[in-house]
């Protein structure tokens, strides 16, 4: 294991389902990898809008070990460890780039997106 990586995730592959009688989509989906090992960093927020009372968009970095065929829409949900305080959360992958050493790590690097009201009582 790759130090540093204490979590584990799983990644959805969002697809839209079929059209229901009224010409909608439910957009469903399905795991495409489990247990990939991962480490996760939050990024700040914007303070003034903190401040306001606005709807904040948290934004967070993640490394996934081993190089997947992972897409922006896709969702990245943490399952261990048990005590992590975003467990059983999805955060959807805005951005997927490589990392650009040239070694035996080979690490994606994720930008993940999760939408949380300010001032909500939780």
């Amino acid at each position: 294991m790759t130090a540093g990586n204490n979590l584990r995730v799983s990644i959805w592959r969002m697809t839209p389902g079929t059209d229901d009688y009224a010409g909608g989509v439910s957009i469903t989906g399905s795991v495409v990898y489990s247990n990939l090992r991962a480490r996760m960093q939050a990024n700040p927020e914007e303070q003034v809008l903190l401040q306001q009372g606005l709807e904040t968009l948290r934004t967070f970095n993640m490394e996934v070990t081993g190089h997947w065929s992972i897409r922006e829409r896709d969702e990245a949900e943490i399952t261990f460890p048990p005590n992590y305080p975003y467990i059983d959360n999805r955060f959807r992958v805005v951005g997927v780039r490589f990392s650009d050493f040239n070694d035996a790590r080979k690490y994606m690097i994720l930008s993940l997106t999760r939408s949380m009201r300010a001032h909500t009582e939780q």
